[in-house]
């Protein structure tokens, strides 16, 4: 084993002691929230996930989707689920449950506000934009 391997592996090892969570080795997910369009394009381009136990890694949002069940499907994917790094959310839905988006600090998953194709991404409501901007001394909007 070469030296970067070694140092990641040893890295690797001391995140799991200190109980961080870290993605595992099978490589973990990217959930999906929105609309069918933008949900189709990722479960065309290969990202849709059926586990054992019959959970999806995607939520499409439709007419009659309730912000409820839009929490639900965020809390499940930020939350219950250990094998989601990532979860991509349409800006309009994440809008629909922005508290629970706003609240959401862990780096894993991590949550990215994506735009849909009726809607232009709007950077002054991406959330994870506004932290790195408050850290780097900007004002956050």
């Amino acid at each position: 084993m070469c030296r970067g391997a070694r140092v990641a592996a040893g890295a690797l090892h001391d995140a799991r002691r200190r109980g961080a969570r870290v993605m595992n080795e099978d490589g973990d997910l990217v959930a999906v929230i929105g609309d069918e369009d933008t949900v189709t394009g990722f479960l065309l381009a290969g990202v849709g996930h059926v586990d054992e136990r019959q959970r999806l890694n995607y939520l499409v949002v439709g007419e009659r989707t309730t912000d409820d069940e839009i929490a639900d499907a965020f809390k499940a994917f930020t939350a219950t689920r250990e094998d989601v790094a990532v979860v991509l959310i349409t800006q309009v839905i994440a809008d629909r449950i922005r508290h629970l988006v706003d609240a959401h600090s862990r780096a894993i998953p991590s949550v990215l506000e994506i735009p849909d194709k009726e809607n232009p991404y709007r950077p002054e409501s991406d959330s994870v934009l506004s932290r790195v901007r408050h850290l780097l001394g900007g004002d956050g909007t």
